[in-house]
């Protein structure tokens, strides 16, 4: 008897169907499954007839072939461990044959005691599920609560394969999970674990990432020994705009289809954090792997990316680091084809001024010579630098800084500012495919930026007297108009234009 059954993989973020067909026939028994050339899907074979022996069922000694359509996916094969199951059972009679399995999607890991594992990728798959208009799908109960997450979709949570079994036969009824409705509440955004107020001092700082928060500008800071930048670079998605609901299924997708989302709490509410060390290598940093999986860029999407110590950076990976800053994605290729994952995120870079770091520090002397402050810098490229619209010095903090009892702004009170500046990009970006001021060309800036004739006297003798390049011009343009947007200004002012011209790179450096 001939059964089909549908199952799902993902590719990238993607889900694709998968059609199991299986054929139960007399002759020399055997299970024979074709398709997918991995040895997972191969060692399928035994799981599933463990699992159908524990879950009071009968693995037939039988020919049994499974035929997986398209066949060479190069997915992971324990997907494929439930649909195979509920073929097997349905092609040997042991399911009622009027039931219709067609219309449904079965994803699931199987234990050799029949219980269903938590499976990554499920809100792929069921993304996939919608598109293709199937209204109910079988997932594991762990991920019943990540399924939910698309709605008009029966979902049913699967505890084990006997219970789905009995389910399928009317003997015992499964109900569709229910979530609760603030699982999908954005508004109840998730306190940052770090906030404004446990930085003490640092103001001219604090404002330089309000304004790189403001306009999605890529920032560097250029420190000596001893300030804390990595808590400075933690602070940054505590004032960055709360995620928006589409914003939060793109970051809950790669999380789900890499294995990293809470169990308890599956839509991400938080913008990410990621901050990997620089010796990482380039396959963690960008993804791969002969099953292509995520790497650090792209968990980083709609979030923000720390990259301590920039110049120690390997070169390869800085280049592929600027081509994603341009594409806002990453492009991996691979002998089965080429995947694209999204990478849209905020840099907070950091770097010493100097090999040694004491540069311009007061109290210790710098040691370096010209030539290796020289080399120290040049390991940084040109392109990747014009990506970096504010460079700021963090100095040493005084004891004062650091004991004053004075009240310092909190991270929501910057942010309300902030949303408040990037709610009036999005609508002077209205009809364009922008959503924010870093995103701005040269004909962008020509097109939108209304500069004050005090103003454009300020950029007239900036540019003479710094010899400042066109695209050194439009960067300062971009950056004041964010300040501008801050003082919710709709021209930009001299004061604007000279904040601006502060956040450009000091001479020597």
């Amino acid at each position: 008897m001939l059964a089909k059954v549908l199952g799902c993989a993902v590719i990238g973020l993607e889900g694709v169907l998968v059609e199991v067909e299986v054929d139960v026939s007399y002759g020399f028994p055997a299970f024979t499954i074709n398709g997918v050339p991995d040895a997972v899907v191969n060692e399928a074979r035994e799981r599933i007839r463990s699992a159908l022996n524990n879950s009071s069922s009968v693995f037939l000694c039988k020919h049994v072939i499974v035929k997986l359509a398209p066949a060479n996916l190069c997915t992971d094969g324990l997907v494929y461990d439930l649909p195979i199951a509920i073929g097997v059972l349905l092609a040997s009679g042991q399911i009622n044959p009027d039931v219709q399995i067609g219309e449904s999607l079965f994803l699931g890991e199987l234990s050799v005691d029949g219980r269903l594992h938590h499976t990554n990728g499920i809100l792929s798959m069921v993304a996939l599920a919608s598109e293709k208009q199937i209204k109910t799908v079988f997932v594991p109960a762990a991920d019943a609560l990540e399924a939910a997450l698309i709605q008009d979709i029966a979902i049913y949570p699967i505890e084990t394969l006997g219970q789905l079994i009995a389910h399928l036969n009317w003997e015992r009824r499964i109900e569709p999970f229910l979530p609760d409705p603030q699982v999908l509440n954005t508004n109840d955004h998730i306190s940052s674990e770090q906030d404004m107020t446990q930085i003490r001092g640092q103001e001219h700082v604090k404002r330089a990432l309000e304004v790189a928060a403001s306009g999605g500008h890529n920032i560097l800071l250029s420190r000596p020994p001893g300030p804390d930048i990595t808590l400075l670079a933690r602070c940054m998605p505590s004032i960055l705009p709360p995620l928006v609901l589409e914003e939060s299924l793109e970051v809950t997708k790669i999380y789900s289809a890499s294995g990293m989302l809470p169990t308890d709490h599956p839509l991400i509410l938080q913008r990410p954090f990621r901050a990997p060390h620089h010796r990482i290598s380039q396959a963690d940093f960008v993804g791969g792997g002969r099953i292509p999986r995520l790497g650090e860029m792209s968990l980083a999407h709609r979030g923000v990316l720390f990259l301590d110590e920039l110049p120690e950076w390997g070169q390869d990976v800085l280049q592929v680091l600027w081509q994603s800053l341009e594409d806002r994605m990453v492009t991996i290729s691979r002998e089965q084809g080429t995947l694209t994952y999204p990478a849209h995120f905020l840099v907070v870079a950091s770097m010493k001024q100097c090999p040694c770091g004491f540069f311009s520090d007061p109290v210790k002397a710098c040691t370096c010579t010209a030539s290796a402050i020289a080399r120290y810098h040049n390991r940084i490229s040109g392109p990747l630098l014009d990506k970096i619209d504010i460079h700021i010095e963090v100095p040493h903090i005084d004891y004062e800084k650091l004991a004053e009892k004075r009240k310092v702004e909190t991270s929501h009170t910057i942010r309300k500012r902030v949303q408040a500046a990037r709610e009036r990009q999005l609508q002077r970006f209205a009809g364009t495919k922008l959503t924010c001021n870093a995103q701005m060309g040269p004909s962008e800036v020509h097109d939108f930026c209304m500069v004050e004739p005090s103003a454009e006297q300020v950029f007239k003798a900036a540019m003479q007297q710094l010899h400042m390049s066109a695209g050194t011009f439009h960067r300062v343009l971009r950056l004041a108009q964010t300040i501008a947007d801050l003082a919710k200004s709709d021209v930009i002012a001299a004061n604007h234009v000279a904040e601006a011209m502060w956040y450009r790179p000091r001479v020597g450096r």
